[in-house]
């Protein structure tokens, strides 16, 4: 993200992460500004790809069927973006992170069972350059 962001971008996304609903109207009243400067904004976030998109959030049990996980990986040297770029690679992969401390990335998967995330964990234990992992299941989710 070579996008500089100000601190009206930092403020409107922090509203658009509680609720990405909110209308144009309703932004611009909470901002301060115009409903055109925000309108711009969002249009100038997007089209640079800060704003990649919009979602959802279900309530926690909203997505019984699954499992969810949060995984540590370790990389070899400097294997990290092709570590990466496998880990993209994975359907189930939500999400994927670098971090600093012990490990070197963090990702987070959605498998549709046990056996399914045991896949994922044969796949990503294939991945060169990957030299350990530890993966810690997500049983609730509070906010």
């Amino acid at each position: 993200m070579s996008e500089t962001l100000d601190s009206l971008d930092r403020r409107l996304l922090a509203l658009l992460r509680s609720d990405a609903r909110l209308p144009t109207a309703q932004l611009a009243e909470r901002l301060h500004v115009s409903r055109g400067t925000v309108q711009n904004r969002m249009t100038r976030l997007e089209r640079s790809g800060v704003i990649s998109g919009y979602t959802v959030r279900l309530r926690n049990d909203g997505d019984d069927d699954g499992v969810h996980a949060i995984t540590m990986i370790e990389v070899h040297g400097a294997a990290t973006d092709s570590v990466i770029a496998g880990l993209r690679r994975i359907p189930e992969s939500v999400h994927v992170h670098s971090t600093n401390g012990r490990w070197d990335l963090v990702a987070q998967f959605h498998a549709t069972d046990l056996n399914a995330f045991d896949r994922v964990l044969r796949e990503l234990r294939a991945i060169e350059g990957v030299t350990n992992s530890e993966s810690h299941l997500l049983l609730a989710a509070y906010k």
